[in-house]
């Protein structure tokens, strides 16, 4: 038998959803007056503002680095924004942003990349492809054709 402690908790736990991309939540947040040192991970999303020195994990989710935030260390994650600062290398399996005021200094991998006008970046770039689906819809496939076909062209001359 369980005491009424238990029985009260039950109905509650109950209520938490079974996968945790099953439902939106809000991003862990460390504010401005984090200074961190060592490694972080987790199975959520999460925005720094402080200041971060180590790897940073989160495989299947997204991190964003606010303005005025500086991160010193290999991020991997599912999707990447910099608004902030970034020193270290840089692994976003589906994409990486970096904003207008962002800065990133590394080596960076990912499928899709995006960088704002006014953003700084040194680094060693790849795009990993057949990472991220490719539309079927026979527009989309016809322009993928045309730049493949262009970038062959170019080559061979």
């Amino acid at each position: 038998m369980g005491s009424s402690d238990e029985t009260q908790r039950s109905p509650s736990a109950t209520a938490i959803p079974s996968s945790p991309s099953s439902t939106i939540r809000t991003p862990a947040h460390l504010g401005p007056s984090f200074r961190i040192k060592g490694e972080i991970t987790g199975d959520e999303d999460l925005k720094v503002d402080g200041k971060i020195e180590g790897p940073i994990s989160l495989p299947e989710h997204r991190l964003t680095v606010e303005s005025g935030a500086q991160v010193n260390g290999k991020i991997v994650a599912r999707e990447i924004v910099v608004y902030g600062e970034v020193k270290g290398n840089l692994n976003g399996r589906d994409r990486v942003e970096i904003k207008k005021d962002g800065s990133v200094v590394g080596e960076l991998t990912t499928a899709r990349i995006m960088i704002e006008d006014g953003a700084y970046l040194k680094a060693a770039v790849e795009i990993e492809r057949g990472s991220i689906p490719v539309r079927t819809d026979p527009d989309a496939l016809l322009t993928l054709a045309e730049k493949d076909f262009k970038l062959k062209s170019i080559r061979a001359v």
